[in-house]
């Protein structure tokens, strides 16, 4: 029979086992913590919506202005034209940059932003306009357009539009260059490639017409910043 003096002596040894067990259960718990910690951290950064001064911010509000003169431009030329590749071109733009306009009033939602911001148009861009952005016609020259027919207003509204495209370019690149949020440079991608490609088009439908892309008249427009 086994004295209670010598089971507490045979059982003494395995205390330091015990102890550094649980050491080792604690260590890796913190590391757990640790581990959980840091991943919470670099969800929260990657799905951290843009602020109201951001980039994207000012990108989604301006383009969306810039785009709303466009599909005005390209409403009232598609319902006047006769010429059949003119009106369909007008349609895509219509429709494309209506498209674009809604995803971008979507992504300022989602943002907790109103579509308006405290800032100048193109503040973000390092270069603030009072007044229109680059490329966007001036009030008498919508009224103009508005008033013409025919030919005429075939001729004008190429020349504008080939203004507008270019002064929308720019802004796209930019937002292509510094923006990280993969949307926003999705969208800035398609309307470069589209509107530089569309470019092209007009071009050559004016000079089909015997017309000038780029035109004394058209220099009044608001100019695009070298």
């Amino acid at each position: 029979m086994i004295e209670p003096e010598a089971r507490r002596a045979a059982a003494a040894p395995r205390e330091p086992a015990l102890v550094s067990a649980g050491s080792r259960w604690l260590a890796l718990g913190a590391v757990l913590v640790a581990l959980l910690v840091a991943g919470a951290a670099l969800w929260a950064n990657a799905h951290r919506f843009p602020a109201d001064d951001s980039v994207e911010a000012g990108f989604a509000r301006d383009m969306v202005v810039h785009h709303d003169q466009a599909v005005t431009m390209a409403l009232l030329i598609r319902d006047r034209t006769d010429d059949p590749a003119l009106k369909s071109l007008a349609t895509d733009i219509l429709l494309t940059q209506q498209n674009q306009i809604g995803q971008m009033l979507g992504w300022l939602q989602v943002w907790g932003l109103p579509a308006t911001g405290p800032d100048l148009p193109m503040a973000w861009m390092g270069h603030p306009v009072e007044g229109q952005m680059p490329g966007m016609a001036t009030p008498e020259q919508m009224t103009n357009l508005e008033q013409l027919r025919g030919e005429a207003a075939d001729v004008a509204f190429l020349q504008m539009m080939i203004r507008h495209h270019e002064g929308g370019v720019p802004m796209a690149e930019m937002a292509l260059e510094e923006s990280d949020t993969p949307q926003v440079r999705d969208l800035a991608q398609a309307i470069v490639s589209t509107q530089q490609a569309e470019i092209g088009i007009m071009e050559g439908m004016l000079a089909q017409k015997g017309a000038p892309a780029n035109p004394a008249a058209t220099q009044s427009a608001t100019p695009v910043p070298g």
